[in-house]
């Protein structure tokens, strides 16, 4: 039986052309390859045999299709852009500002490059080497957070970059991380320091930063089935295995082209997303559903999760978890869980389980055993985790991914409780105490205070002076009850004896 390798290829942040696609499927059902898969930074991932890896590299070649076999040494740029217009409202950056900052990309990145709204949480911000979040206040200027290579430690530049200068200052830094060797250390300001500080200012459009990026908090929408949005449809397909088969992407991308739609998206979550789909086409889509049995409405338990690419391991570790989330009706709401199997991988998530060997030998694993890691506030776009539980064997994995889970939606909660406590010691501090109405005689400044009364004259406390008998004098200087006057205790003021 020959060998299975593994062609890859990078679709600009995540935009697939399905005409494009097309010749590809096609290339690669003559190579023998019945199913692809996408990959968690928006690439399309092709099986081929060995025996006929040539065949399918030589057929990509002519289309002018670039590709790696079995090599991820040019990851691909990742955007939210899948996520415009469907998840993502009121903002500024558009499908022409997105498109205009990929054409502007003149060069194939060695590092990981993020592009992402910050209004959404659909796309990880942060899981890349040089991180673009676009700025909440400024439009066309964005925010730079950088993570070295083999570091889990992002730093944020104190600059905003133009939009147009995106491309030109990735491939800058790129080139002066590269330069620097791999001395890194998991905390390394003054690398960072240096490496921004060999940026010519002049040559790029920036300024300095009012207030540092707020990340948004994690929210994952549900993204897939056919839903409307404004006056059209888009629709989002998730498949259980990860694999879809040529035959249905071949379908849809013919029926994107007879219906005028010139763009599929690949997402993060190793799904895809068609949007703009017209009312009179309804039908055509439901119907290709209908013909390759395309499911849709899973759990969002199951939507939740995140695995390393090409991984069957992972895949079934994940198949297990849901079910077992799913017996137990436990809500994972709000949190992503992910799932590494590989020592060098990196996965997005606010609960992360990891698989270790127990003790290896002759380089072969044996008993594995599962840490449970959670990010800082359980937000996966923070780099920081700390360990909940180490050592899990699979029986007890169930019930400590619950108790994590648990431990989420309670510390969920005591933030809320926290918050209204601080709103409510706030409102208490903006909201201007009521004041006592006091009375006082003109003559001689005496003061009546309704809260104390007059005990010399009979006059019991909480008395208003409204209560006051007719016959009421002052006890200083016996001046009628008629010649009081009436004032705010904040106005009152003290009169030396």
């Amino acid at each position: 039986m020959s060998a299975e390798l593994t062609i890859k290829i990078n679709f600009r942040g995540g935009i697939i052309s399905p005409g494009v696609l097309y010749n590809i499927l096609v290339a690669a059902k003559r190579s023998g390859c019945r199913q692809v898969s996408f990959g968690l930074r928006q690439q399309l991932y092709v099986p081929v045999s060995s025996l006929l890896i040539a065949q399918l590299e030589q057929e990509l070649t002519k289309l002018g299709i670039a590709f790696e076999t079995d090599t991820d040494e040019f990851p691909c740029i990742m955007s939210s852009y899948p996520a415009e217009e469907i998840f993502i409202h009121n903002t500024w950056v558009s499908e022409g500002v997105y498109k205009d900052i990929f054409d502007e990309f003149n060069y194939t990145p060695k590092l990981k490059l993020n592009l992402s709204d910050s209004n959404q949480s659909f796309t990880p911000l942060l899981t890349g080497n040089i991180n673009w979040v676009a700025s909440a206040s400024s439009p066309h200027f964005w925010h730079l957070f950088v993570r070295l290579p083999k570091t889990n430690h992002v730093y944020q530049w104190d600059r905003l970059t133009y939009t147009n200068d995106v491309a030109r200052l990735s491939q800058l830094l790129e080139a002066l991380i590269l330069e620097a060797g791999n001395n890194y250390s998991e905390s390394n300001q003054t690398l960072f320091a240096s490496l921004m500080n060999q940026i010519n200012l002049n040559k790029f459009i920036t300024r300095e930063t009012e207030n540092p990026a707020m990340l948004p908090a994690f929210n994952l929408p549900y993204y897939e089935g056919l839903n409307r949005y404004n006056d059209k449809y888009w629709l989002g397909v998730y498949r259980r295995d990860e694999l879809f088969d040529i035959e249905f992407l071949q379908d849809l991308c013919s029926l994107c082209l007879e219906t005028r739609i010139g763009q599929i998206c690949s997402t993060p979550w190793k799904s895809i997303i068609v949007k703009s789909i017209e009312e009179k086409d309804r039908a055509r889509w439901n119907y290709l559903l209908e013909k390759h049995q395309i499911n849709m409405r899973h759990a969002a338990n199951e939507l939740n999760f995140q695995v390393e690419d090409h991984c069957s391991n992972g895949l079934a570790l994940k198949q297990y978890l849901v079910r077992q989330l799913n017996n137990d009706d436990t809500r994972s709401f709000g949190i992503c869980i992910g799932i590494k199997t590989r020592r060098k991988s990196e996965v997005f998530s606010s609960i992360l389980v990891v698989r270790k060997p127990l003790f290896s030998f002759l380089g072969m694993n044996f008993l594995h055993v599962y840490d449970i890691l959670c990010a800082h506030d359980f937000n996966p776009n923070e780099r920081t985790a700390f360990v909940f539980s180490r050592n899990n064997p699979r029986f007890v994995l169930r019930e400590q991914l619950r108790r994590a889970i648990l431990l989420y939606y309670h510390s969920k909660a005591d933030k809320q409780s926290k918050r209204e406590v601080i709103a409510a010691v706030r409102e208490k501090k903006e909201t201007p105490k009521q004041k006592d109405e006091l009375f006082y005689c003109p003559h001689c400044f005496t003061e009546y205070n309704p809260s104390t009364g007059d005990p010399d004259q009979g006059i019991p406390a909480n008395t208003s002076f409204e209560n006051l008998p007719e016959s009421y004098t002052c006890s200083l200087c016996e001046a009628p009850k008629e010649d009081f006057v009436s004032v705010k205790s904040e106005m009152m003021i003290s009169v030396p004896a």
